[in-house]
Order: structure tokens, then C-alpha cells, then sequence
């Protein structure tokens, strides 16, 4: 008896032992602090990045490796692999970061890094391939959870490899003690399986202009979305100092429904959408940013200089496993009508309290003490700092945009045919040229009964068949574009041989004729042309004659025109608005080379107005060269043996893609006819598309919507193709009365991260620094099943051994038993306490944060201190509330 009631003792410490895992992490984390306090020069827990948290869950910390900035907005990268081959998910990002010395953190997903430095200037970019944005922080913005069962995914086969840390430090007279800097983010992962992907739809205007002085100025942003349901949780808003209010809406059959509304001039955290919001297909998603230009003298413009604005609306959101997408962008204003009816208090200011302005700029209190014309110079600083284009990530984004580098892009996607698409059947001529007006119809430029042969022109270009009259029928179409549709017929008795097309921004037809070696500017209901350059069937090369001019852009912004000439020059020339000649660019391409500018058939033209270019189709080099549009000056090429000899048309789609189609091969040539889709900002082809049914015979141009749905004609099918994205195309069940998906193969996604699991990864999980451990539990949690069958399991080991002992103890040890049960129960018992008091410490798994809940996010109180609150901290005073419950997930049939 005396020996089963020692064992009982010893079974009781051994339990006490066990449970001491539980003593709560908040004191540990206090422990934590105050000896971090007294270490600010070194990065805790920085050489030990990968913390496990149990079977299915571990932390990745991804810090600054104790960096010093030398200079003022100076950028700083680093990148870390995810230590794991198989998929995971991010649930929670914790930030280390204090405003006092970073003015804004951004991380990528991508697959290479654009360095294998330890840190690298990220003037030097962040990554070689695609980047996706994965968590935004700013201005002592607190830790974004996600809801529960909601997580970003990451990993697995067709993932990034590598999250990138980019931090800015904006004014650096906070190291002027040599300290290192140590900053960054914690990310909570999971192998459990998540059954809802989170992602982000950031919204922002690219054009805006603020005239000085002016009180009110809007700056309005609206797309059709054209994927599966999404579910919005949460919201951000951006501008810099001009900004009053930013406001986000859904707009469905003319009702404006609020996703969020906040001043850009408070914390730039992310904000828990009040109730939930669902998109679903062929909403509208809105933005407007109301500025003042107020005590500005200039213009303000969007981009690249401090005297520049910006105007962001972020959206978190998630969707279904099978259709996820991570990321997606807004940058147009399809429709500046609506906008008579948003609501008025999208028009009304957020009002922001001085002292909390004063700290959301960098003023602080040893600031005020410096004097008067100390704090002027300060002021004057900081506003400056503030309005950098580095100022926030997405600003960061426009200005590498504006450095053609196109950051912003959504490309992991495929193109296929549309096959319930009716436009094969139409009864056209020649398809020579389309374009989308303003409405998104499409618009379709063809040659009627007219056929350009060998016998349409002599040696010397000119037209040999005006005998026959012009085009008797309409030459000019609209279609619906989703079921082709005629919306709307013009150009009878005008043309000859139809060539270019492109469509204004107030809707006008622009069309070359290479018959006429004319450009006509035409109004969509009018009958004759608005305005007309060249000499009807007069072939020139001098500054009134064209020779067979094949296509025209028209600048949104200046108004401008540009001419590709053509056949038989090979120029491009700018006209003013009005038709006035100003300059020209381009010779032609020598039998043995081709360089920068020279031409053989400039084809086909693409502007780029976001960053000032034009990219043009150089046929028969088959390559796309690029040009500023303010000087004629070549920028880059982009050249594929894919192309083969020809490359017909090429056309600009937001989100910097480029859509292209090449010329049929030559005899004992490989490369087939297709369509191409790239990314502008490096020049890859992402992506290529035929078609399902037919052939393409000579596709002549192309023409892509926002929703990346391209139209291609084709001269000699005499036949307009569609083709849409996979997501799109797995939506057919679509109804009025709401969306039905039906169950499709699974989507490819965006925002996915396969990172590669290096040997030595898993080490750090058996000697982690248990402090740092601490301080990640801090924030985690696991579940109450996992905890109590850590605890159970010793216990039933233990009892299965006293039964064991007590049975054979009558039976084997006979009178000595006792002592040789005290021996052999001692031994184990003894391994087993080394063991429970050595590495198990179950405290870890509880979340030690007052209130904490990941069912939603916590309000940010706007009321806070100028310090970045501890989240961990149970004094924290900070307003605290959850989001509302998750609506169901959409259904499928």
C-alpha cells in the first residue's frame, strides 16, 4: 500500500510538472520585455526564425537582420524561404515595428528574390518574377487576424518560394545612436487545411488631377467584377496629406451598399468591415477619394514626386478553396456616371483631432520642446517625408510603375476559348480592327465585300480598284460582348479598305484606311468623319501624306495622336488634338539587322498612358518595341522565338499585361499562330491561347477587356474570336437572380508561396530560444483537444504502469518486491519527469492577448497613444471588438 501511495505522489508532481506548461504566457512575455528592454541592439529570436507550436501549426519570424539606414526614405529588402515543402496557411501577421523608425512595412510572395543578400537596397527590386503584396503595415497599425477558417494560402506545388521583407525607414534621426534596427513581421501558419482563401482587391486611381487651391476634388474608381462570390472582412484606405475621406462601396442593380469609409489621416491599419458585404458576379466595385488643394499652388498629380497624391482603397476578402484568387486590382472608372448617385457621405470629411494628426505625421513632444523655428523645420520635413511616392506601399508600387516596372500584376491565370461565344457565325468581311468603347462593347472594324489582293495596289502604293466604290455596308459595328449582339452599325459609303481602329475616351471611332492612306476621327452616331488627316489615295512620306497607315492611338490624358505609317513608311508620327502635326520617329529596319526604332511594317500600336508609353507591333521583325510618349524615345523591346517572323497586333490590358498575336510560320518554321499574354513590366509570356474551334488563319488585331477577356479578329476567317479566363469560364450556371458555380475543376491562384524545406530547417524547431517562444505563444493558440490529449496521455502511460507493477509484484518479486519496485518504478518514472521538465511547456499554445478572438479583427481605437500599443499587455486600452459572424460560404451544384 505504502508503495502505490508513493507512486500516486509521484504521479501528482509529475502532473504538476506537466501543468506548469500552463502558467500563463503573459507573465513569461512581461519576463520577455524586460529583458529585451535592456538588449536593444540585438534582434531576439532572429537566428532561430521557424517556432513550432505543435503538430500542425509554427511561427516564421522574418526580421531586418540589424540594419542600420544611413539616409532618409532609404528602402531595405530581405528574404526568407519558407521552411516547408507542403502547403500551409498564414492566420495571423504580428508586426515589429514602431513608427518612430519605420515609416511603412510591405511583404512579397515570389519565387526569386531580386538578391541572395543578407538585405539589399530595394531600389534593386524585390523580386525577379511576379510579386504578390501579403500583409501592409503602417503607422503603428496593430496585428491583422483573419476570421476563422480563413487564411492565406501558401506553399505546395505551383507556389512562391520566398516571402520578401521590404521596410521603410523614412526619417533615420532616430539612429543617430548607431542602433540596429530589428523590424518586421511574425506569421502564424498552419498545415490544417483552411476552407475559405484570403486575398486582396486593392482599388486606385492613376489619373487624378488636383488643381491648386481647389476646395473639393474627387477621385473616383469603379470595375465590373467578373469572378466567382468573395466575401469582404476587411478594409484600408490610403492618400497622403491631401486626402479627407476614402470611401469603398458594392453596387448592385443601382443600390450603393458601404464595404467602408475612414480618413486617410488616422492609422492606415486594416479595418473590420461593420457587416458583411458579398460580391458576387457582374457587381461594381466602387471608390471615391475626396481631396482638397488647398494651400497648393501647383497641380497635384498621382505618382512619383513629393508634391504627388495617391488614392487606395485595399479590400480583404476571401472565397472559396476551388475558385480562390489572392489578389486582384482596380484601376479604371468604367462608368463616371453612377457616380451622380453615391451616397452623400462618401462627400463628407472624417474629422481627425490635432494632436492625433500631429502623431500620425511624426510630431512629437521633445519635437515641441525644441523651439518654435525647430518645430517649423520639423513640420516642414515631415510633410515632405509624408508625401514621398515611397510613402506607403501601394505609392511604392506606382512609382516602380512609373520606372516601368509594373509591381502590380494578376498573373497566374489561363486563357481559353469562349465556345457559347456567337461571333464565329457573324456574317462580316475582312476583320481588320477592334477596340472597346467606353460601355465595354465591342467594337469591330471590317472590309464588307472588299478584299485586299495582289491586284489592290500598283508599285507605287496606290489604290488600282477605286472603281469599285467604297463599302456599301456599315463597316463599323458594336456587339454586345457577351452575346455579340448588334448594338449599333455606322461607316456605310465611307471606306475602301478598312485597316486600324481604336475608340477615345468620349467614345469616337478612330480608323485608318490604307486605300485612302487616310486617318478619320468619326462620332458613333454621326455620318460623317469629325476629322480627317492625309490626301484621299495620294501615298506620301512628308508631313500631310500617309502610306497605308495602319493603325491610331489617341492619348486619354493630352489628347494626343499617333500613327503607325504604315506599309510603306516606317514611321510613327504625333499629331495634336486637333489634327496638327508635331513630330515623328521610326526609319526602316536594314536587311541585316534590326535596331532600336527601325521599323518593317509598324503594325499595330498599344498605349500605355499609366506610364507614358507606346508599345508597337513591329510586324515583320516580329518583336514589340516601346516608346515615351513625350519624345518619340525607345524604352525596351520584347522579343520571343515564339513569335516567329511576324507578330501582327499587340494591345495594353490593366494590371500591366500585354495581349499579342503572331503571323502564320513560314514553310519549315515551328511556332504556331497564337495569342500571347505577357507581363509588361519584365516581358515574360505568362500564358498562350488558340482556339477550340476552327483555326486562326491570320489573326489582325486584339483587344482585351479589364476582366481580361480578349477578342481577336481574324482577316481571313473573316471572324472575331472570344476568349476569357478560367475562372470566368467556370462560371456558365450564372443567373440573373443571383450565381450559381457549378463544381469545376479546382482554380488556379495567385497568391500562392511553394517554398522549398531545407535540411537544416527543422533544427531550430528542437533548439529554440525559449524566450523568443514565449513571445510568439504570446499571440497563437491551439486547440483545447490537442492540449488535453497532451496531458492524458502520461497519465494513462502512468496508471498502465502502476497496474502493470501491481500485478506483478504477488507474482515475481515476492518478499523483496517493494524495494525492487521502488528501484524500477523510480528509473521510469524518473525518465519520464526529465522528460516532462525539460521540453514540454504546453503554456505556449494559449493566446495570452485580453479579448483575443479569431473570428474577426480588432477595431483599432482611434483614440490611442503615439506608441504602439502591446498587444500582449493586459493593461491595454485599446477598444477591442469582433467582426461580425462569417456568412456561409457560397454553395455549389
Amino acid at each position: 500500500m505504502a508503495g502505490f501511495v508513493s507512486n500516486l505522489l509521484i504521479l501528482l508532481l509529475l502532473f504538476q510538472n506537466i501543468c506548469l506548461g500552463f502558467r500563463s504566457p503573459l507573465s513569461v512575455f512581461e519576463r520577455y520585455k524586460d529583458i529585451s528592454t535592456s538588449l536593444p541592439n540585438e534582434c531576439l529570436g532572429s537566428d532561430q526564425p521557424v517556432i513550432s507550436f505543435g503538430l500542425s501549426d509554427f511561427a516564421l519570424d522574418i526580421r531586418m537582420p540589424a540594419v542600420t539606414p544611413k539616409q532618409s526614405d532609404t528602402y531595405l529588402c530581405m528574404s526568407v524561404p519558407l521552411p516547408v515543402d507542403d502547403e500551409a496557411y498564414v492566420v495571423d501577421f504580428k508586426p515589429h515595428a514602431s513608427m518612430d523608425t519605420v515609416h511603412h512595412m510591405l511583404l512579397f510572395g515570389c519565387n526569386e528574390p531580386s538578391s541572395t543578400e543578407n538585405y539589399w537596397d530595394c531600389d534593386e527590386g524585390t523580386c525577379k518574377d511576379k510579386s504578390n503584396i501579403l500583409y501592409a503595415w503602417a503607422r503603428n497599425a496593430p496585428p491583422t487576424r483573419l476570421p476563422k477558417g480563413v487564411g492565406f494560402r501558401v506553399g505546395g506545388e505551383t507556389g512562391s518560394r520566398y516571402f520578401v521583407l521590404q521596410v521603410h525607414y523614412g526619417d533615420v534621426s532616430a539612429f543617430r545612436d548607431k542602433h540596429k534596427d530589428c523590424s518586421g513581421v511574425t506569421l502564424h501558419l498552419t498545415h490544417q487545411k483552411q476552407p475559405l482563401i484570403a486575398g486582396m482587391y486593392l482599388m486606385m486611381s492613376v489619373n487624378t488631377v488636383i488643381p491648386p487651391g481647389k476646395k473639393v476634388v474627387d477621385a473616383d474608381i469603379a470595375c465590373h467584377y467578373k469572378r466567382s462570390p468573395m466575401h469582404l472582412f476587411a478594409y484600408r484606405v490610403h492618400t497622403h496629406r491631401l486626402g479627407k475621406v476614402v470611401s469603398g462601396y458594392r453596387v448592385r442593380n443601382g443600390q450603393w451598399t458601404l464595404i467602408g469609409r475612414q480618413s486617410p489621416q488616422l492609422p492606415q491599419a486594416f479595418y473590420p468591415v461593420k457587416y458583411p458585404v458579398d460580391i458576387s458576379y457582374d457587381d461594381i466595385l466602387a471608390a471615391r477619394c475626396v481631396f482638397s488643394g488647398e494651400g497648393r499652388t501647383t497641380e497635384t498629380h498621382i505618382g512619383g514626386t513629393a508634391n504627388d497624391e495617391m488614392c487606395n482603397f485595399y479590400i480583404m476578402y476571401y472565397m472559396e478553396a476551388k475558385h480562390a484568387v489572392s489578389y486582384m486590382t482596380c484601376t479604371q472608372n468604367t462608368n463616371p456616371e453612377m457616380f451622380r448617385n453615391i451616397p452623400q457621405e462618401a462627400n463628407i470629411p472624417i474629422p481627425v483631432k490635432s494632436d492625433v494628426m500631429k502623431m500620425m505625421h511624426g510630431h512629437h513632444e521633445e519635437t515641441k520642446d525644441s523651439g518654435t523655428s525647430s518645430l517649423l523645420q520639423q513640420d516642414k520635413k515631415e510633410d515632405i517625408l509624408d508625401q514621398e511616392t515611397k510613402d506607403s506601399d501601394a505609392s511604392y508600387l506606382l512609382q516602380q510603375a512609373k520606372k516601368e516596372e509594373a509591381e502590380i500584376l494578376d498573373q497566374d491565370f489561363h486563357i481559353e476559348e469562349a465556345v457559347e461565344w456567337i461571333g464565329l457565325d457573324l456574317k462580316l468581311g475582312q476583320v481588320s480592327g477592334l477596340a472597346l468603347d467606353p460601355e465595354n462593347n465591342l467594337v469591330v472594324f471590317h472590309r464588307g465585300d472588299h478584299v485586299w489582293d495582289e491586284n489592290s495596289f500598283d508599285s507605287k502604293f496606290v489604290y488600282q480598284q477605286r472603281g469599285l466604290g467604297p463599302i456599301e455596308q456599315n463597316t463599323i459595328i458594336v456587339l454586345n460582348p457577351s452575346n455579340a449582339k448588334l448594338l449599333h452599325s455606322t461607316g456605310k459609303s465611307l471606306f475602301y479598305l478598312p485597316h486600324g481602329l481604336s475608340v477615345d475616351k468620349n467614345g469616337n471611332y478612330w480608323v485608318t484606311d490604307v486605300a485612302l492612306h487616310q486617318v478619320f476621327k468619326l462620332g458613333a452616331k454621326d455620318k460623317e468623319p469629325l476629322l480627317t488627316l492625309g490626301v484621299p489615295f495620294q501615298p506620301g512620306s512628308d508631313k500631310n501624306h500617309f502610306c497605308q497607315p495602319t493603325d491610331v492611338a489617341v492619348d486619354p490624358i493630352t489628347g494626343s495622336i499617333y500613327v503607325s505609317d504604315g506599309y510603306c513608311n516606317s514611321r510613327i508620327i504625333q499629331f495634336s488634338p486637333n489634327g496638327l502635326y508635331v513630330m515623328q520617329w521610326g526609319e526602316e529596319s536594314s536587311l541585316d539587322r534590326s535596331g532600336p526604332g527601325q521599323f518593317r511594317i509598324p503594325h499595330s500600336l498599344a498605349l500605355i498612358p499609366d506610364l507614358s508609353q507606346l508599345c508597337v507591333a513591329d510586324r515583320e521583325n516580329g518583336r514589340i518595341q516601346c516608346f515615351r510618349l513625350e519624345t518619340g524615345e525607345f524604352t525596351r523591346e520584347i522579343k520571343h522565338k515564339a513569335f516567329g517572323r511576324e507578330l501582327f497586333a499587340v494591345s495594353y490590358g490593366p494590371g500591366g499585361l500585354l495581349f499579342a498575336v503572331n503571323g502564320m510560320p513560314y514553310p519549315g518554321e515551328t511556332e504556331s499562330v497564337k495569342g500571347f499574354v505577357m507581363n509588361f513590366s519584365t516581358g515574360e509570356i505568362i500564358d498562350t491561347f488558340i482556339p477550340l474551334r476552327k483555326s486562326f488563319e491570320m489573326p489582325h488585331d486584339i483587344v482585351a477587356s479589364e476582366d481580361r477577356t480578349v477578342f481577336v479578329g481574324d482577316v481571313h476567317a473573316k471572324a472575331v474570336w472570344k476568349f476569357a479566363c478560367v475562372e470566368k469560364m467556370e462560371h456558365r450556371s450564372v443567373k440573373k437572380a443571383g450565381i450559381e458555380v457549378q463544381e469545376t475543376k479546382e482554380s488556379e491562384t495567385i497568391a500562392e508561396a511553394r517554398l522549398k524545406n531545407k535540411p537544416e530547417a527543422r533544427d531550430p524547431l528542437k533548439n529554440m530560444d525559449k524566450q523568443h517562444l514565449f513571445q510568439q505563444a504570446s499571440s497563437t493558440g491551439v486547440s483545447f483537444v490537442l492540449i488535453t490529449t497532451l496531458l492524458i496521455i502520461p497519465v494513462v502511460i502512468l496508471l498502465v504502469i502502476l497496474v502493470f507493477i501491481r500485478w506483478r509484484k504477488p507474482t515475481v518479486y515476492g518478499a523483496d518486491g517493494e524495494r525492487k519496485l521502488d528501484s524500477s518504478s523510480g528509473r521510469i518514472l524518473g525518465r519520464l519527469r526529465g522528460k516532462g521538465g525539460g521540453g514540454i511547456n504546453l503554456g505556449n499554445f494559449f493566446p495570452s492577448h485580453k479579448g483575443y478572438s479569431r473570428k474577426g479583427f480588432d477595431r483599432l481605437s482611434t483614440e490611442g497613444s503615439d506608441q504602439e500599443k502591446d498587444e500582449e499587455d493586459g493593461t491595454d486600452s485599446e477598444e477591442e471588438c469582433s467582426a461580425s459572424p462569417l456568412p456561409p460560404p457560397p454553395s455549389s451544384s
